[in-house]
């Protein structure tokens, strides 16, 4: 049975993975470069809404696993009516084209809670402690995730010829998945898998609850919380702190990508595969998963979270002084330190809150967590962003090699990088000083 969860999760973190690091430049080759922010601020949209509904329908329904799969079933059709689009148009229609990516993940974005939900009852009727065995299951969604962006990183079709490089000088390589909307029909493909495979699940069901007020759908109850001095400050600091969760998934790929509208980096390894290098992230993350608990014990969740935040100072600031050359090194360091960024700060955020809410209110709770840093904080984190780095950069149109041309975005990264840095450090500061835990069990 875990087995069968394990391929679960593989899947479902699949279906992003296989578009997530280089949706930002497909947007720029369709002329939408300038628009990216607003692509990657849908995703904290959708989870202020459409987690919370699907939700309550499963609850309502009693069998979770038949949510997930017609939600998983939707948002495939929605993505692959967004690939047929990109197929058909060469430049995008940002109208046309939001629509379309808003609506698959209006039905994605609440299958990541609907597969945990349908993992934990599965695991409960076999009376398997969720505590116990969901880390290791879980971290094969990580697993999904990699592979499905090596995958596309190297992968590529030409004309009914289908192919595999990581190298340049492949006449194919421009043609990768990477940098067309190809991996937007994997993702619908990985999507279209996923939804038939939830129907071999256990059909586990619970009894089915009774209608719920919109203020309990939507946890509007829970922002009784905010009457608790430690929890409210610690809650509006995760807003400024959230800030940071988004940008690197928009424009780190577009980054990299850059290099190869600079002749001394052109043909290198890592300027021709960013997704494969930007996946050295989700692995580090992956193995950074475990400290979390450990080091939450020994130091306590106030120098944890300030880490995290001098973390993604680091991850930002080894961004503005990398290349594919000589500071290599720093490229692959702030793929590394992603580990501890993240996960010091989003999953202590949700063992802080787990701790420190009552029983009745730690489902509120957690969606507190997702709603300031996922939502509020990465929306409006995405947006500043993507107006910070428009005014260091623009889509230039640049020959990569004799007769090949690309759209690439050029400009000085180094001093938007740098800003995100700066702001990363004066956020931990702030934390550092504010914050004190108020029950420090």
């Amino acid at each position: 049975m875990k087995g069968k969860l394990c391929l679960l999760y593989f899947l479902q973190f699949g279906v992003w993975g296989c578009y997530l690091s280089s949706f930002g430049q497909l947007l720029g080759r369709g002329g939408l470069g300038g628009d990216i922010a607003w692509f990657y601020a849908a995703v904290g949209i959708v989870s202020l809404i459409t987690p919370a509904l699907a939700g309550h329908i499963a609850d309502t329904i009693g069998h979770p696993a038949r949510v997930l799969g017609v939600c998983h079933l939707l948002a495939a059709v929605a993505m692959t009516c967004c690939w047929i689009y990109c197929q058909d148009n060469g430049q995008f229609e940002f109208r046309t084209m939001f629509i379309l990516y808003f609506a698959f993940l209006a039905f994605y974005m609440p299958t990541i809670a609907l597969a945990n939900t349908t993992t934990f009852k599965i695991l409960n009727s076999k009376g398997i402690r969720p505590v116990d065995a969901f880390p290791a299951i879980r971290i094969w969604g990580t697993v999904g995730f990699v592979i499905a962006m090596w995958f596309v990183n190297s992968a590529w079709y030409d004309n009914g010829a289908f192919g595999i490089t990581f190298s340049d000088t492949n006449p194919h390589a421009q043609m990768r998945f990477q940098y067309n909307s190809m991996q937007l029909l994997c993702a619908a493909a990985t999507g279209f898998a996923v939804s038939a495979y939830t129907l071999l699940l256990p059909r586990v069901g619970t009894k089915a609850t009774a209608r719920k007020a919109a203020t309990e759908i939507f946890g509007l109850k829970a922002f009784s919380l905010f009457k608790i001095t430690d929890i409210r400050v610690f809650l509006i600091l995760l807003i400024f702190m959230g800030v940071c969760l988004q940008i690197s998934n928009g424009y780190v790929v577009p980054f990299i990508n850059h290099f190869m509208g600079i002749q001394e980096y052109a043909n290198d390894f890592i300027t021709t595969n960013a997704t494969f290098l930007f996946s050295l992230s989700q692995i580090s993350e992956a193995l950074c998963m475990l400290l979390v608990g450990k080091a939450i014990k020994r130091v306590g969740i106030r120098l944890v979270i300030t880490t995290a935040m001098f973390a993604w100072c680091l991850r930002f600031g080894f961004l503005g002084i990398g290349n594919p050359g000589s500071g290599l090194i720093f490229l692959i360091l702030s793929m590394l330190i992603y580990g501890i960024a993240f996960n010091f700060l989003s999953i202590a955020s949700h063992l802080y809150m787990e701790r420190r809410c009552s029983e009745k209110n730690k489902g509120f709770g957690q969606g507190l967590v997702m709603m300031m840093s996922n939502g509020i904080g990465a929306t409006f984190g995405i947006m500043g962003a993507g107006a910070i780095i428009n005014a260091f950069c623009r889509w230039e149109l640049i020959e990569v090699k004799p007769g090949v041309v690309m759209r690439l975005f050029m400009g000085q990264w180094e001093y938007a990088w740098l800003i995100f840095g700066g702001y990363a450090l004066i956020i931990g500061i702030l934390f550092f000083c504010m914050f004190r835990d108020g029950n420090k069990a």
